[in-house]
């Protein structure tokens, strides 16, 4: 085997050009730094190209140990580890796939022991493996500062949340749910507010921006619902996201607005692609309506997106989802269904500017990495706007 996959399969690509960089202060995971699944269980188009270990689904502390172990034996996610600090949140699938606090989609009462019992050894094994110092016992959420140009509110949107609902039930909207608990909505609501630098960023698991599916094509609402962890039928929009929590979303949005707070950047993951979008109060008046910050989403470094899943070439799926995801909802400027990579973001008083670079192929430990596109928000203005070269 190639010495660089340590002769068990791939290397996370990405992680190779990332730490090359030499420019990084800080490098941002927002979850899912670990999969939960057995060896092949999780695509990457019918080929097993790092088999895990333990090789079946983890459920136990000695299993989500190993698994933390086997992922930090990669070189390349070593000296990405080497060259900068990481600030980690986590996301669902350090526990189960749609972990809410109840419980998770990938979990079966009984059959794979108690909820809590999971929950909690996946927890201790992620904060004995993850350089992460938690403000509170149990939970990713907690603030850092740089300076007087940036503070980062990073979230956990697993421990606290009510359980996902279907779209037909008509509960996405219940005030009674919640996505972030009454007690992190509070904190971050006033560490927002009260805040003295120039920008406020939020490390957010999943995607805060609406997001309407419109009319994509029913040979890719299938994979679409695959990717997103829906149900394959009725798919109207993702309920693992804000989306399913428009409570929480309204209150936190209309709270920027009564209290006048500016340069918000919510930075998010989960979602396997790549977009850059305003915030809208009302997506369905936008562009005409006013906007109440900004979202940069990075795309997986390794895991399936959208091309994966159906098996066909890089790029022949964006080409036909992006202009249709882009027509139902105004207020995305970007989106990338296809590629895998990481984002570079540059804080300045001036401006925030998101540079996305992609890499040749994720499975190949020689992979090439180029600029794709850049967007930037610049201070005072709650929008986003494209920029033809990277910092």
């Amino acid at each position: 085997g190639d010495p660089r996959t340590n002769g068990h399969g791939c290397p996370f690509s990405p992680y190779v050009h990332y730490s090359a960089r030499g420019d990084l202060d800080a490098w941002l995971h927002l979850g899912d730094y670990i999969y939960e699944y057995g060896s092949g269980e999780y695509g990457t188009r019918d080929t097993v190209v790092r088999p895990h270990a333990p090789a079946h689904e983890i459920l136990t502390l000695a299993d989500y140990r190993v698994r933390h172990g086997r992922y930090k034996t990669d070189p390349d996610l070593q000296a990405l580890h080497a060259t900068a600090p990481v600030v980690a949140i986590w996301d669902d699938h350090e526990i189960a796939n749609d972990t809410w606090s109840g419980g998770a989609e990938n979990h079966t009462e009984g059959a794979e022991g108690a909820w809590t019992a999971r929950q909690a050894a996946a927890k201790q094994a992620y904060f004995e493996w993850m350089p992460v110092r938690p403000a509170i016992a149990g939970t990713t959420y907690r603030r850092l500062r740089f300076g007087k140009l940036a503070d980062l509110s990073l979230l956990d949107l697993r421990t606290f949340r009510s359980q996902q609902v279907s779209l037909g039930d008509g509960k996405v909207d219940a005030p009674e749910r919640t996505l972030t608990g009454r007690a992190q909505m509070d904190w971050l609501k006033s560490g927002l507010a009260s805040s003295d630098t120039t920008w406020r960023l939020v490390g957010n698991s999943v995607m805060i921006s609406p997001f309407a599916i419109g009319s994509i094509p029913a040979e890719l609402l299938k994979p679409l619902a695959e990717l997103l962890g829906l149900p394959k039928e009725g798919l109207a929009l993702n309920t693992d996201q804000w989306d399913g929590y428009t409570d929480d979303r309204r209150e936190l949005l209309a709270h920027l607005r009564a209290n006048g707070v500016r340069n918000t950047v919510f930075l998010t993951g989960d979602i396997h692609m790549a977009w850059a979008n305003d915030v809208p109060h009302n997506a369905a008046t936008y562009p005409l309506s006013a906007s109440a910050a900004t979202e940069f989403v990075v795309t997986s470094v390794t895991s399936d997106n959208l091309d994966d899943i159906v098996k066909v070439p890089e790029g022949t799926v964006s080409a036909v989802a992006a202009p249709v995801i882009r027509a139902a909802n105004r207020h995305v400027h970007w989106v990338d269904t296809d590629r895998h990579g990481y984002g570079v973001l540059d804080v300045t008083a001036e401006r925030t500017q998101m540079d996305f670079y992609v890499v040749s192929d994720r499975t190949d430990p020689g992979a090439t990495s180029k600029w794709a596109r850049s967007y930037r928000t610049r201070s005072g203005t709650q929008r986003v706007e494209r920029v033809y070269s990277p910092v």
